[in-house]
């Protein structure tokens, strides 16, 4: 993932272009890309100047229910993920995916892959 250009960089397109330079013009002096010269205009003319975070946003509308979802995990051990959707939405007024729950629950360690108690070439359980 690429990194912010700097803030020193990004004032001086923003002095230009208060000085009456058009932001296509201060882009091409300052060697930054069209878009983001306009799109740093347009933040500065709301008082934002300082560079967005980077990456994908973290929360999730699960983290308020971590405590239902691992109870359901305790309680019953072999829950299906299908049988969790249900009731999240039931219980709690949740509409969310499994594949979603699936992410979610990953990112916090628990996994629900099935590992089969016989070997896939035998017929009998193995010691």
């Amino acid at each position: 993932m690429g990194k912010a250009l700097s803030g020193d960089l990004r004032l001086r397109v923003l002095k230009a272009s208060d000085e009456g330079m058009s932001a296509r013009k201060a882009a091409a002096r300052f060697g930054v890309g069209v878009s983001s010269a306009i799109r740093w205009i347009a933040r500065a003319k709301i008082g934002e100047l300082a560079p967005r975070p980077q990456g994908r946003r973290r929360a999730s509308s699960l983290d308020a229910h971590e405590g239902f979802i691992v109870g359901m995990i305790e309680e019953h051990k072999d829950i299906t993920l299908n049988e969790m959707v249900a009731r999240l939405e039931g219980e709690q007024s949740v509409r969310i995916s499994r594949s979603a729950l699936s992410a979610w629950l990953g990112r916090r360690g628990w996994t629900y892959k099935k590992s089969p108690r016989t070997h896939w070439s035998r017929t009998a359980p193995t010691s």
